[in-house]
C-alpha cells in the first residue's frame, strides 16, 4: 500500500465511537478469557479429542485407541480441556468417561470447520 492509499483510507477527523467500545467490545477480563479459549483450540490433538467426544462419551482408553496415541498423552490433553471447561466427566466404578461440556463446544468446532472449508 503506497502513501496515497494510506491517506485515502484515513478519516477526515477524529470520530470517537464510544458506543462500539462500550457495547460491542467485551471487557478486558473477558477478552483474555476468550483468547485463552482460542489457544486451546490451537492444538490439533485437542481438536481431534473434541471431535471424538462429539460423537460419543468415551474413556481415556477408547480415545487413545481411536487416535493412535498413548493414554498418558490423552490424559494430559484432557486435563487441559477440563480446566477450560470444554469437557466434563463422570465416574463409573474405576472408569472415567468424558464428554463435551455443552453444545457450545460442538458449535465452535462446526462453525470453525465451516469457515476453513469456505
Amino acid at each position: 500500500m503506497n502513501n496515497e492509499d494510506m491517506i485515502e483510507n484515513c478519516c477526515d477527523g477524529n470520530h470517537i465511537h464510544h458506543e462500539i467500545q462500550n457495547t460491542v467490545i467485551p471487557g478486558e477480563e473477558d477478552l483474555y478469557r476468550l483468547a485463552d479459549l482460542f489457544k486451546i483450540f490451537g492444538d490439533p490433538t485437542r481438536i481431534r479429542i473434541l471431535y471424538a467426544l462429539s460423537a460419543s462419551e468415551l474413556c481415556v482408553c477408547d480415545i487413545a485407541d481411536l487416535l493412535g496415541m498413548s493414554q498418558s498423552a490423552i490424559s494430559h490433553q484432557l486435563r487441559v480441556l477440563k480446566q477450560s471447561h470444554l469437557v466434563k466427566f463422570r465416574r463409573d466404578g474405576k472408569t472415567i468417561y468424558y464428554s463435551l461440556a455443552d453444545t457450545h463446544v460442538s458449535t465452535i468446532l462446526n462453525q470453525g470447520l465451516e469457515h476453513v472449508e469456505e
